[in-house]
């Protein structure tokens, strides 16, 4: 903004510009004090409640699955995000040796975005492909994005789990728990 001058006139010490500049300058910082703290900074995820890989005969394989969409919602204003995936090991019965599946034998993949909302400057997947698989024996990185936007953001994918059976894992419903988080 222009601040514009006058010189002094007598009987008018010290005054310099118009009070109609000040308090329109006193404005603009104000507003702009306001745009620089961003009030609305958190970060959210969704994803499917419930999956399921389907069945297979004993004696070892594969069985794959994508697991539905998987969305994060960005409301800051400028920053990044990472979302990880991790699981527990998959049981059943009293979850013995030939009862459990270890979660080292899970697969995850998260595949490309599959929609964006606002402004995601960069967006990365953990596993663009499924020849860059990971397995869920430790968390591993899902998505991650940097943000610049005075908006709502979202950024969704379809991830993929595959998971190899033992061939001495017993016949039975097995469950685990597959978790996404995002800070």
């Amino acid at each position: 903004m222009r601040t514009v001058s006058r010189p002094t006139r007598p009987g008018g010490a010290g005054r310099r510009g118009s009070p109609a500049a000040f308090a329109v300058a006193g404005a603009l910082l104000a507003l702009a004090l306001s745009v620089g703290v961003p009030a609305r900074a958190a970060v959210s995820i969704t994803a499917p409640a419930t999956g399921s890989l389907g069945s297979r005969p004993t004696g070892g394989g594969t069985l794959t699955v994508q697991l539905g969409t998987v969305t994060v919602t960005n409301t800051a204003l400028i920053g990044s995000w990472t979302a990880t995936v991790s699981s527990t090991n998959c049981t059943t019965g009293g979850a013995t040796a030939n009862e459990t599946i270890s979660n080292a034998a899970l697969s995850y993949w998260s595949g490309p975005a599959t929609a964006t909302t606002g402004s995601i400057s960069l967006s990365t997947p953990g596993q663009a492909t499924s020849a860059q698989a990971q397995s869920l024996s430790t968390s591993r990185t899902a998505f991650s994005a940097t943000t610049i936007s005075l908006l709502v953001g979202t950024l969704s994918w379809a991830p993929t789990l595959s998971v190899t059976v033992p061939a001495a894992a017993v016949a039975g419903a097995y469950t685990c728990t597959l978790t996404h988080s995002v800070a």
